[in-house]
C-alpha cells in the first residue's frame, strides 16, 4: 500500500469518527432537552384539593435548579360555571375529571397542582421559587361573592357570580361595557408544606409556608422565598388570578386557569421565619395574621430584619428607611389570616453590589 492509499484510509476513518461523534452529540443534546423540560398538568392524581400537608405524597420529584411548567385550574365547579354562562365546551375537561373523581377534599376549596418534592430541601432551608412566566389558559375569568363571606358580609347577604371575558391579545378583562381592566396574571396560592404538627392545613389562610398569599405583585419575573418545614418542601400552586385589587375585598379576584413556568432552588444559605419576595423593582416582606395591626407590625419588623441582615444597616437606620421609602399594602382581608406586605424600591440603593454580594429579601 502506497502513502496516498494510507492517507485515504485515515481520512475515511476520521470522517466516520467525526460523524459518529456528531450523532452522539445530537442524541446527548436531545436527552438533555427532554430532561430539562418538565410539565405538570392537573389530573385527579396530581392535585391537592384544599390543603397543604407535610404527609402528602408527592406527585413529582425534581432537583434543585430544575424548571417546571405547571398548569393550574380555576377554583370553581363545572356546574356553577355553566350556570353562570360559560359555554360547556369552554369548561376544561381536567376540571370535570377532578370534580367527579377526587373525593379526598378539604378543608379548603382551592384545587392546587402538586405537591412537588425538591431533592435536598430540608426543614430550616429556604425554597427559592422563581416565577419565570405566566400565561392564560382559558379565555374567561369569574368574580363572585358568597352570602356571609367577603369583607362586607352584612352588606351582601346573598351570592352572585359574574363571568368576565379575557382578551389575551390586548391583555384586558372586559368587566362591563365601557370598563376594561388591565391583566396582571399571578398565582394567588404558592406554598410548601407546613410543619407536620399542623396536620392537613386549610388552603385558605396564608401562613409561614406562604400558601394563599393573594399578593398581586408576584407576577412573572418575581421570586418568592418560602421557609421549608418538611423534607422535599412539597410545593403546591393554584388559585390563578388574571388580576386583583389589593385587599380582594369580595373574596375573589379575576379567577381563572393559568400556566406558569417556575424554577426551584434550594437555599441552604438562607434561613427565614416568614415568606419574603422580590420583584425586578422591589423587595417585599410580609405579615400574616388574623389581626391587621399584627400583620403590619410583622411586615415592618421583617423589613427591618432584611435591611440589617442583607443591607447591613443599623436597626435605627433600617426603621427610618422603612418609614421614608417603603410602602405598606393590604394584601388581602378575606382569607382568615389577613395579609400586609411592605415594598421597598430597589433603585434607592445606588451602589450596585457585586455578584458575590447580591442580596435577597
Amino acid at each position: 500500500m502506497n502513502a496516498i492509499s494510507r492517507i485515504h484510509i485515515i481520512l475515511r476513518s476520521s470522517s466516520r469518527a467525526i460523524a459518529i461523534l456528531g450523532l452522539l452529540s445530537v442524541f446527548s443534546n436531545n436527552r438533555a432537552t427532554a430532561q430539562e423540560k418538565v410539565t405538570l398538568k392537573p389530573t385527579p392524581k396530581t392535585v391537592a384539593w384544599g390543603y397543604y400537608d407535610a404527609k402528602a405524597a408527592p406527585v413529582l420529584r425534581i432537583k434543585s435548579g430544575d424548571t417546571v411548567e405547571i398548569r393550574t385550574l380555576i377554583t370553581n365547579s363545572p356546574k356553577r360555571l355553566e350556570d353562570a354562562g360559560v359555554p360547556p365546551e369552554q369548561v376544561e375537561q381536567s376540571l370535570r375529571d377532578i370534580t367527579e373523581q377526587v373525593k379526598d377534599k378539604g378543608p379548603g376549596g382551592h384545587i392546587l397542582t402538586g405537591p412537588i418534592f425538591i431533592e435536598g430541601a430540608e426543614p430550616g432551608d429556604v425554597l427559592e421559587v422563581r416565577v419565570l412566566a405566566i400565561k392564560l389558559a382559558i379565555p374567561y375569568a369569574y368574580n363572585g361573592f358568597g352570602a356571609g363571606r367577603g369583607f362586607l358580609p352584612d352588606d351582601y347577604p346573598y351570592s352572585k357570580i359574574k363571568i368576565i371575558p379575557l382578551d389575551e391579545k390586548r391583555m384586558v378583562a372586559k368587566f362591563a361595557p365601557g370598563i376594561e381592566i388591565p391583566l396582571h396574571p399571578f398565582f394567588g396560592s404558592m406554598g410548601d408544606a407546613p410543619p407536620e404538627s399542623a396536620g392537613r392545613f386549610n388552603s385558605a389562610p396564608p401562613w409561614i409556608m406562604a400558601g394563599n398569599l393573594d399578593n398581586k405583585d408576584l407576577v412573572a419575573g418575581s421570586t418568592l422565598y418560602i421557609p421549608v418545614h418538611a423534607p422535599g418542601a412539597l410545593f403546591e400552586v393554584g388559585d390563578g388570578h388574571a388580576g386583583q385589587g389589593d385587599g380582594e375585598v369580595d373574596i375573589t379576584a379575576l379567577e381563572t386557569s393559568l400556566i406558569g413556568t417556575f424554577q426551584f432552588i434550594v437555599r441552604k444559605d438562607m434561613h427565614l421565619k416568614w415568606p419574603r419576595a422580590e420583584t425586578p423593582t422591589h423587595y417585599i416582606t410580609m405579615g400574616l395574621n388574623d389581626d391587621l395591626n399584627a400583620c403590619a407590625t410583622l411586615a415592618v419588623r421583617e423589613m427591618i430584619d432584611f435591611l440589617t441582615t442583607e443591607k447591613h444597616l443599623s436597626r435605627d437606620d433600617a426603621y427610618m428607611l422603612s418609614s421614608v421609602a417603603a410602602d405598606l399594602h393590604i394584601t388581602e382581608l378575606v382569607d382568615g389570616n389577613k395579609g400586609v406586605h411592605m415594598m421597598l424600591p430597589k433603585f434607592i440603593f445606588i451602589s450596585a453590589p457585586s455578584t458575590a454580594d447580591k442580596t435577597h429579601p
